[in-house]
């Protein structure tokens, strides 16, 4: 069993304020994005998603189709 040394560990309630604290700390360090960028990366992503769900869907279409041919439908 292992110990570490020197370090005490605070009750629930009492880590609550040091993590606010960490957060809000982290938060400040983050480098938020123009809103053109949210505009072109939202773009982006839409164009992707719509281009994935054609190549899933023909895919799709394209196995019933051999199924139904395959087993007689």
């Amino acid at each position: 069993m292992s110990e570490e040394v020197g370090t005490e560990e605070k009750n629930f309630f009492a880590r609550i304020p040091q993590f606010y604290r960490q957060v809000i700390s982290e938060l400040r360090r983050v480098v938020w994005p123009t809103r053109k960028q949210v505009n072109t990366y939202t773009i982006v992503v839409m164009a992707f998603v719509t281009f994935m769900i054609s190549v899933i869907s023909i895919f799709d279409l394209g196995l019933t189709k051999i199924i139904f041919w395959v087993f007689g439908g």
